[in-house]
């Protein structure tokens, strides 16, 4: 019922078991359900790639966390720039106006 990793485990009832890999702070299995749309997807592509379905969510699994922890890295420097005044916010309009000012001046260059 299983691959020998313990990452996934196939079960009748569409769920799948996630176990410590280092991302996970958990000592037993986690049961996670899936929506039938993403099982057949990950089915479809299990069997499109090749690779066994614990791969691929193994695979998915650890992009996520990676681009969660950059963008969680990215968000705390950002806030700390604003306090500190090392940047200034600017209203949401003036964005826009400058962006596209910059937009077409570049156009005005090609």
């Amino acid at each position: 019922m299983g691959d020998k990793t313990g990452w996934l485990t196939d079960h009748p009832n569409r769920k799948a078991y996630l176990a410590t890999c280092g991302l996970f702070s958990y000592i037993q299995p986690m049961e996670v359900h899936f929506s039938p749309e993403v099982e057949k997807k990950l089915n479809d592509l299990a069997a499109r790639s090749g690779r066994p379905r614990n791969e691929l969510l193994q695979d998915a699994f650890a992009a996520y966390f990676e681009e969660l922890v950059e963008t969680r890295e990215m968000l705390d420097s950002r806030y700390d720039e604003l306090k500190s005044d090392r940047v200034k916010p600017i209203d949401g309009e003036e964005a826009f106006a400058l962006l596209r000012a910059k937009t077409k001046a570049q156009r005005g260059r090609i």
